[in-house]
């Protein structure tokens, strides 16, 4: 009998740390990341192997932009799942955005463990679309001298064009338009309206009438049957 005190303690906080989990879930659903923390933190404390906790932790990490704990969550979660693509794509997505909020020259140390990163995840992933996404934007931005290359942004289009046509179309014109290439930008995001018809594919045209064709004609016109 003296045993059944203690099940029953045990039981009670097993089931405390359970809803100490399910209370941060709901709680970050609703984009409340600083009161999630502690329930996410507590619930760890109890269950050092809940690795969704973990992944929660980096991602409020990653929206309150505390870039070096999320770095430290996702670098533990792709060394213990060496074989998961997105553990990879948000461990270098936190590398790029520390890179970019510290000296370039401490940054340019950084690019071939975020270039790695998100290689490995699309190696792992065929169908990653984020991780292709990743990859065309940094081969885009980064200067040549430090292995930035419009033939591997390219590269990378092309996988997505093949995974998804409207992000592949998106792709091709982001990277036209980074270049002034505006006619065939216009021509890439403008084929991506018309399969998504979407908020996204809307604001990529548009913008790009308004901010670089600079054509108000053209934008208020999209605007309206966009509306519609």
């Amino acid at each position: 009998m003296r045993l059944l005190p203690f099940l029953l303690l045990l039981i009670t906080f097993q089931l405390k740390a359970e809803t100490d989990f399910e209370k941060g879930e709901k709680l970050y659903k609703q984009d409340k990341f600083e009161e999630a923390k502690p329930f996410f933190e507590s619930y760890l404390k109890q269950n050092p192997t809940s690795y969704k906790s973990i992944e929660y932790l980096g991602d409020i990490a990653g929206h309150q932009q505390k870039w070096d704990v999320a770095i430290r969550q996702y670098k533990l979660l792709k060394t213990q799942f060496p074989k998961t693509a997105n553990y990879f794509y948000k461990y270098g997505g936190a590398l790029g955005m520390k890179a970019k909020s510290i000296n370039k020259f401490k940054a340019v140390g950084m690019i071939d463990d975020i270039e790695t990163a998100f290689l490995t995840a699309a190696k792992l992933d065929a169908k990653h679309i984020d991780t292709r996404w990743a990859l065309v934007m940094l081969y885009i931005e980064l200067p040549g001298i430090v292995g930035g290359s419009e033939k591997k942004a390219q590269k990378f289009a092309n996988e997505l064009m093949t995974l998804s046509k409207i992000d592949g179309y998106l792709a091709k014109g982001y990277i036209d338009e980074y270049f002034s290439r505006n006619t065939q930008a216009e021509a890439n995001y403008k084929k991506a309206h018309e399969i998504g018809n979407s908020k996204t594919t809307f604001q990529k045209l548009y913008n790009l009438y308004l901010n670089k064709i600079k054509d108000k004609t053209k934008a208020n016109k999209l605007k309206e049957q966009f509306e519609k």
